[in-house]
């Protein structure tokens, strides 16, 4: 009977409808992420992105997480920009978790609260294995995109429920090298030069532009 009830179970969990659980919830529609809750908005890009595609699973066994992906790319499929929208929620076996992003600025966009953080750096990091940053490298390689050598990026982070325990994550990216400086050239002693001041800025500014926030009743 152990055995036929471990048979039994990994028939089930390798069946249908336990793969269904770890579908995308969100749709999209040409340029936009459409979230029936939590929250409940539709994310619109510009028109001229192309969707990647999505992927969901349980992050660190904490989260489970759900990655959209869109990029503006050249005929070689070398990204200039990408958008990495991705939703999570903690799971309930995990009760002492939350997400806290006060060390991070607070902006508001939409009439929804965001903490903003901006940073540059290269793009052939090694990645922590199972790591949303994982899940996005393989999403891109698959689809025949490559990243420039480096970037800037800024990452919003809304946490839609007053518990803490879900959020909504966008990270911005984009080639550092239309900017004329290398990543090096942006830190002095250990600190950001004067010059990021002014690239951080206008990337900032960018993302409102780019970014549309509609909320959905």
């Amino acid at each position: 009977m152990p055995r036929f009830a471990a048979a039994l179970l990994a028939l089930l969990l390798c069946s249908p409808v336990a793969a269904q659980e770890l579908r995308p919830a969100r749709k999209v529609e040409a340029n936009a992420v459409i979230s029936a809750d939590d929250p409940a908005l539709t994310i619109t890009l510009p028109t001229s992105v192309r969707y990647v595609g999505a992927d969901r699973w349980l992050l660190y066994d904490v989260a489970d997480a759900e990655l959209h992906v869109f990029v503006e790319a050249d005929a070689a499929r070398k990204v200039s920009r990408a958008y990495w929208i991705q939703f999570e929620a903690i799971v309930p076996a995990k009760p002492e978790s939350t997400y806290n992003y006060d060390r991070d600025p607070a902006t508001t966009i939409a009439g929804l609260t965001f903490n903003v953080r901006a940073r540059f750096g290269p793009t052939d990091e090694p990645t922590r294995p199972g790591s949303d940053l994982e899940h996005l490298r393989r999403l891109l390689t698959n689809a025949g995109y490559t990243l420039p050598a480096e970037v800037m990026n800024v990452r919003l982070v809304h946490l839609p429920t007053a518990d803490r325990r879900k959020e909504l994550m966008i990270i911005y990216m984009e080639d550092l090298a239309p900017t004329g400086m290398k990543a090096a050239q942006l830190v002095i002693d250990g600190k950001p030069a004067p010059e990021w001041t002014v690239i951080e800025k206008d990337l900032i500014d960018r993302v409102r532009d780019n970014i549309t926030f509609t909320p959905r009743d």
